[in-house]
């Protein structure tokens, strides 16, 4: 079945995606920057590798974008204060490669090159990894069959599989099922994802349940966080914080009402907003939004402060640490196309509101089935949950608990995963 997919894949597919990709660059900058940056790809490669210690084994991660790359660097980290190896980093998003330029534990960051059967085996050749390690779902055919060629083990880490999904359409099954069973192991985050991917006959050996590194990550990143300081001590003493994180325009139509409401009612509320975006134009938006009830100031404007109750943040980066300070978060999105991370808050101790849109999130699902997450649809039933959470703290540290508690009793995936590889290298 193999051949037939690899010539149904590189006959007629590759040829569309070329296609595809060529008019994109005109209409999509994203698209033209991956582009300009895999010209050079073979050649930045050469170079960087002459300066590798090949006594070291080769281990080679890829990543999609940023957001699988944040899953992955609790592995790469845990590798490389365990074992002495080289870690060559590849993404297939021009944004992913952009801001990973400059991390540390890497000592390659590279463009995933075009999955043909010749560029993907020049750069094997190149790179000789001992180790191939695919994070979440970004695999391509040509790479995968590659690497059984040349024998060299390749990992699926952290995958997912849903029980409805496209990949068990009748065609796209034919096809998965080839390419999985040329997959060394696949690590699956939970039982029932393995179960999901058994119905490809994958063999048994193959995959295994070990759990999700965004638990390892997120509990990682919380105790750093709160070593950094955002405010000044005793800023919000006396205080109770409501973050509304990663928030899109329609997050802010149903929260920021029922936040104002709650805030008449409870005066030692304080929101602090973390727009997902923080264009000028959003920063207005929500300021004006709230210039009729309350006060509001800007994160860069914090020396002038002067006791408003709505702190806007107009930066990035800094919203896992500002959770440190919340007695309870919303995240955003789930109004939207999809949740943000539920872990993030969670990990903090403090009950995690959310929209109904959070079906893209296992992590919101099971928060929302044992009491952490509370899910609200509109913003009656948004001031409802806010004022009852808010006027109780033992109800509140009960929810905060159980958030805190599943994302600890979900701790160690590195380590089984890091087992796993030690098989291989």
């Amino acid at each position: 079945m193999k051949q037939v997919w690899y010539l149904l894949y590189n006959v007629f597919i590759i040829p569309i995606l070329r296609t595809v990709l060529f008019l994109g660059q005109f209409i999509n900058p994203k698209i033209r920057t991956g582009i300009e940056g895999r010209k050079k790809l073979v050649e930045n490669l050469i170079i960087d590798l002459a300066g590798i210690d090949r006594s070291k084994k080769m281990i080679w991660f890829h990543s999609s974008s940023m957001g699988e790359f944040e899953q992955a660097k609790p592995i790469i980290e845990k590798l490389r204060s365990s074992k002495k190896v080289n870690i060559i980093i590849t993404f297939f998003s021009p944004s992913g490669y952009t801001n990973s330029l400059k991390y540390p534990h890497a000592d390659i960051i590279a463009y995933f090159p075009y999955d043909t059967p010749g560029t993907t085996a020049r750069f094997l050749n190149l790179v000789r990894p001992n180790l191939a390690v695919f994070m979440r779902y970004d695999i391509w055919p040509n790479m995968i069959w590659q690497l059984e060629k040349k024998r060299i083990p390749s990992f699926i880490v952290d995958a997912t599989m849903r029980s409805k999904t496209p990949r068990k359409w009748v065609l796209s099954k034919s096809f998965h099922k080839s390419l999985y069973s040329h997959v060394t192991r696949i690590l699956a985050v939970s039982e029932e994802d393995e179960l999901n991917f058994r119905e490809f006959d994958v063999k048994r050996e193959i995959i295994k349940a070990v759990g999700d590194t965004r638990f390892d990550r997120v509990y990682q990143k919380s105790i750093n966080a709160k070593d950094k300081k955002l405010f000044k001590d005793g800023f919000f003493n006396g205080k109770k914080v409501f973050v509304l994180g990663s928030s899109w325009e329609s997050d802010h139509e149903v929260m920021i009402p029922a936040l104002l409401k709650l805030m008449k009612y409870d005066l030692n509320v304080i929101t602090v907003i973390v727009p997902h975006e923080p264009t000028i134009l959003h920063l207005e938006e929500i300021e004006n939004s709230i210039a009729g009830s309350f006060k509001s100031i800007r994160f860069s404007y914090l020396n002038n402060y002067k006791d408003e109750r709505v702190i806007v943040i107009d930066s990035i980066g800094v919203l896992l640490t500002l959770y440190t300070y919340a007695h309870a978060a919303y995240v955003g999105g789930s109004f939207k196309q999809g949740i943000h991370n539920v872990l993030e808050p969670a990990v903090y101790g403090i009950p995690v509101l959310f929209g109904p849109r959070h079906e893209n999130s296992q992590e919101a699902i099971q928060l929302y089935k044992i009491g952490g997450g509370i899910c609200v649809r509109n913003k009656k039933e948004a001031y409802r949950k806010l004022r009852k959470i808010f006027s109780d703290d033992e109800l509140r540290k009960k929810l905060g608990k159980i958030s805190f508690d599943y994302v600890r009793e979900n701790v160690g995936a590195t380590s089984r995963i890091l087992a796993e590889f030690d098989k291989f290298i």
